[in-house]
């Protein structure tokens, strides 16, 4: 079983080699390993929830807008479906998007992306960022996965350093991704 890491006090951390050389299969990969994807100076990595939710909807098109500047981060999403469950959803949000289906949970594992409780799915603060979610036009679709999967997000080195982490406290939370060029510019 791989160790799970933390990012603490500023200190970086590194993807275990174990971790970076595990096959990987999704939508357009740039090879067979995790290491083949980290193809930037710098790497995005999104642990999506599960693609019915709401807020994966959104995590997907508004990283696919920031994206659009020339110095955003390699970005590279993570999904609990299968290749065939993974084209038709980003078909519909971002056919061009690189990502890896993980319907074991290994990356999501190994990269410390937990469960959440009923208050990280259903608290007040969840309601909240749903209504924002809904407002940019996203809806609730059917669960493909474990609908309790917590999202994540890393900005990793291409040779593995974990630079950045955003610290999800419920299921709508989310870093403004926008700001993830800045992060990468300081780290550079």
């Amino acid at each position: 079983m791989v160790a799970i890491w933390r990012h603490t006090y500023g200190m970086i951390q590194r993807i275990p080699r174990e971790v970076l050389t595990q096959p990987v299969s999704g939508l357009q990969l740039a090879g067979p390993t995790l290491a083949d994807q980290l193809t930037g100076s710098s790497n995005l990595l999104v642990f999506l929830r599960h693609f019915g939710c709401v807020f994966c909807r959104e995590v997907v098109v508004d990283v696919r807008d920031a994206a659009a500047d020339p110095d955003y981060p390699n970005v590279i999403f993570f999904f609990q479906g299968t290749i065939e469950q993974g084209q038709a959803f980003f078909a519909n949000h971002w056919p061009e998007a690189r990502a890896i289906s993980d319907t074991p949970l290994f990356f999501y594992r190994a990269f410390g992306v937990e469960r959440g409780g009923w208050r990280e799915m259903f608290g007040p603060e969840v309601w909240a960022c749903g209504l924002r979610a809904v407002s940019k036009g996203h809806f609730i679709g059917l669960p493909v996965g474990d609908p309790f999967v917590m999202p994540g997000a890393f900005l990793v080195s291409a040779s593995g350093d974990i630079l950045w982490r955003h610290e999800f406290q419920h299921a709508g939370d989310h870093p403004d991704w926008r700001r993830v060029a800045l992060a990468t510019a300081a780290q550079v």
